[in-house]
């Protein structure tokens, strides 16, 4: 078992980009968009925020109402596209609002999650693909292949991850509720998670030496805890515990893809 470094990681993109942040004038501007967060984006929230207060990054949360409506989104992206270099919608928003609209709204000069990666429309990575790419460079991992399993299909980490894995030469399959397919999960090289289940992935799943990237996140007992269940650790070459694995390190990638698009804009 190799469990992953994330809080390294992170730490070396942040420390790498630091001086370059902290020199300019005015300091960049981030806007994140919430509506009635749930715990694991509260969380999440609070990382941002500390991590942007240290590289000296402008960081305004925008939390709107419960009751929000797709109109109220779009107008709160609206405003803060005139004063804020990049802009963060945070997923998930309640199932009244319209994402799609949402997502097309955000222009591509403001686009830190990367929602255009898949169609081109922006040359930097998603936080959570450009996490995997990160750590799979750090452990010089090949993807060339290998049978990879994607569990999920969302717009944050399930399709990226399985487009990015075929760019590298996996040769993938993409598990949800209507298309399980334990053989695939039995014979994956690698496996990504991003679907927020609590032990989704069990031990007895995988084969010994298995890659887990566990980009899942939810509230289990008060805590945050992965799609895979723990124990799964004991069999991969190497997993990414869940916190201080993937999620560190795709804070610190939202900020440097603020640092690119302030660089291209």
């Amino acid at each position: 078992m190799n469990l992953v470094a994330g809080k390294k990681i992170a730490q070396d993109i942040l420390v790498a980009m630091g001086s370059s942040v902290k020199d300019l004038k005015p300091p960049l501007r981030l806007a994140i968009i919430t509506c009635n967060p749930n715990f694991e984006t509260k969380k999440y929230l609070a990382l941002k925020k500390d991590k942007a207060n240290n590289l000296g990054i402008d960081l305004e949360v925008v939390e709107l109402l419960a009751a929000a409506t797709t109109d109220d989104v779009l107008k709160a992206i609206e405003v803060v596209a005139l004063s804020h270099l990049g802009i963060i919608v945070q997923l998930p928003l309640p199932k009244s609002i319209d994402i799609t609209k949402v997502i097309a709204a955000i222009p591509a000069t403001h686009d830190v999650d990367a929602f255009g990666y898949e169609s081109g429309t922006v040359d930097i990575l998603p936080p959570v693909v450009g996490a995997i790419a990160e750590i799979a460079k750090y452990y010089q991992l090949d993807w060339e292949g290998k049978q990879v399993v994607v569990f999920g299909s969302g717009r944050l980490v399930g399709s990226p991850a399985a487009f990015y894995a075929r760019q590298q030469g996996s040769i993938v399959t993409v598990i949800t509720e209507a298309t399980p397919d334990p053989a695939a999960v039995a014979n994956a090289d690698i496996i990504i998670l991003g679907v927020g289940k609590p032990g989704l992935l069990r031990p007895d799943a995988v084969k010994d030496g298995v890659v887990v990237f566990d980009a899942g996140t939810s509230e289990d007992s008060g805590l945050l805890t992965g799609d895979a269940d723990p124990e799964v650790a004991l069999k991969a070459s190497l997993f990414t515990p869940v916190p201080g694995g993937i999620g560190p390190i795709t804070i610190a990638l939202l900020f440097r893809n603020l640092l690119e698009l302030s660089r291209k804009g």
